[in-house]
């Protein structure tokens, strides 16, 4: 669920931006006048560091809220069985569209930043309590009210962040406020990467108890030839695929008070951002009204660029929708059982984390085509893996292996196809990166979807030739874009 926790995020893109930016003031001197986000603010001797608790503080509650429903969310495929799970995770992701081209200025300006918070991360509870009793009546509409919650979460959080940072920038004299501003982000991406070990390993314990004692065929029916209708154990052998409620009730009871811990703390610790001038803010993320919103992304959908990108950011929904979906569910639940899976996304979680913080230095020495060209062989040999592997668990190693991989490529992915948004329409921040949330977000619903009508053998066909146009409009982009700077420096 990376698209989850990079929802919104165009920070990762801001040193790059910010040369960008210094080229196309030469062509426009209004862009290196811009005014600062907030007047002045005459603050006290020891508010810098209350600035610094309160970035804790959100990297805290993000740690606590997405420990819970990362964790729960990686398990529906296998928790909630009959296409459940996965169809509702699709409705997350389709209700985030619609959500984010309205509800996080609307929620922002109604409610402040602060409020929006609290009451979004309500809406991840929400969905986290239906599984205490999951079916079509509960968890459906749960999903649809955190899809509708995301999007001002992930806007909120950026806004405070990002506003903070240059407080604190003026407040301590420092004249570049974006690397203040990479340096809080990089604080909570510390914090919040860390999620997924926490949750991980609660649900690898809880659902050790119901470890499945069965074989059937797994040479057969996992793997590259699982199906949606699978069933793991003979009815013979008096063994469910399922796990037992008291199990359930464990999980879902240990998750929910970590996701309303998360809203405690920013209730009652979080100072609102009014203290530092929210109301005065002139930023750019104020810009555009909902309706507005809405209007600009798919005028900027019609851009020669935007739409070379289409092919490659609905394929960073869809690898991670596979991994989360059939991964899990055809592999590692299949052949190994459930209660493994938490094992097996620590190891994807710690690679996709350090993969993150080495992309960035990494960058600057190659450039981005060979990095990313890099992540696009990762894939397509882990999927080519994928094909021939016969998962089994005499040999627990492949899992971790073929975990670690992807978690590498999506390192990549997520980092730097966040960036290549930010260079590419530095005029466009709002609606280009409203249409990589459109366009990955379908990616996530398209793999979903399909993990409920397709065997794994076919949606690796479908991966292999998605990540392969997404990658010829990637070059393309690279073609045009050196053309055009080309054009611009000739005499």
């Amino acid at each position: 669920m990376n698209n989850m926790d990079n929802f919104g995020e165009i920070n990762l893109a801001y040193e790059e931006n910010n040369d960008d930016r210094k080229t196309k003031g030469a062509e426009d001197p209004t862009i290196n006048d811009l005014p600062p986000i907030t007047p002045n603010i005459n603050y006290g001797p020891k508010e810098g560091r209350r600035m610094l608790k309160n970035v804790l503080l959100i990297s805290f509650s993000f740690t606590f809220l997405f420990t819970a429903f990362q964790s729960m969310a990686s398990l529906q495929s296998s928790l909630n069985t009959g296409g459940l799970g996965t169809y509702s995770l699709s409705v997350i992701y389709g209700s985030m569209i619609v959500s984010s081209m309205f509800l996080p200025t609307f929620l922002i300006r109604k409610l402040t930043a602060k409020w929006t918070l609290v009451l979004s991360v309500f809406t991840y509870s929400t969905y986290i309590a239906a599984q205490f009793k999951p079916s079509y009546g509960t968890l459906i509409p749960f999903a649809v009210v955190v899809g509708l919650g995301a999007a001002p979460l992930w806007s909120a959080k950026c806004m405070i962040l990002s506003h903070i940072g240059h407080q604190y920038s003026q407040l301590t004299g420092r004249k570049d406020a974006e690397v203040v501003i990479v340096r809080f982000f990089g604080i909570f991406f510390l914090f919040f990467q860390s999620s997924s070990i926490w949750g991980n390993l609660i649900s690898s314990a809880v659902l050790a108890q119901d470890a499945r004692k069965c074989t059937n065929d797994v040479d057969k029916i996992c793997g590259v030839n699982y199906c949606p209708d699978t069933k793991f154990c003979n009815a013979a052998e008096n063994v469910t695929d399922t796990i037992r409620d008291s199990t359930r009730y464990t999980l879902a009871g240990i998750y929910l008070a970590c996701s309303l811990t998360a809203a405690v703390i920013l209730a009652i610790f979080l100072d609102p951002l009014t203290r530092y001038g929210e109301k005065e803010r002139s930023g750019s993320s104020s810009k555009l009204a909902g309706n507005q919103l809405f209007i600009a992304t798919f005028k900027h959908m019609k851009k020669p660029i935007q739409m070379l990108m289409i092919p490659l950011t609905v394929w960073s929904g869809m690898e991670q929708g596979f991994f989360g979906a059939e991964y899990t569910a055809g592999y590692v639940n299949c052949a190994w059982g459930i209660e493994k899976i938490g094992y097996v996304l620590i190891c994807y979680g710690v690679v996709d984390a350090i993969g993150s913080v080495c992309c960035a230095p990494i960058v600057r020495y190659t450039g981005r085509i060979v990095i990313l060209t890099f992540g696009a062989i990762v894939n397509i040999t882990t999927i080519i893996v994928m094909f021939t592997w016969k998962p089994s668990a005499d040999a627990p190693i492949m899992f971790f292996v073929v975990a670690g991989l992807w978690g590498l490529a999506d390192s990549i992915w997520q980092t730097q196809i966040n960036a290549l948004y930010g260079v590419l329409f530095p005029q466009d921040e709002e609606p280009s990166f409203s249409n990589y949330r459109l366009w990955e977000s379908l990616g996530f619903i398209l793999a979903y979807i399909f993990s409920n009508v397709l065997c794994v053998n076919v949606k690796l066909y479908i991966l292999l030739g998605v990540i392969l146009a997404g990658m010829a409009g990637y070059f393309a982009v690279e073609f045009l874009e050196n053309r055009r700077k080309k054009r611009k420096d000739a005499p």
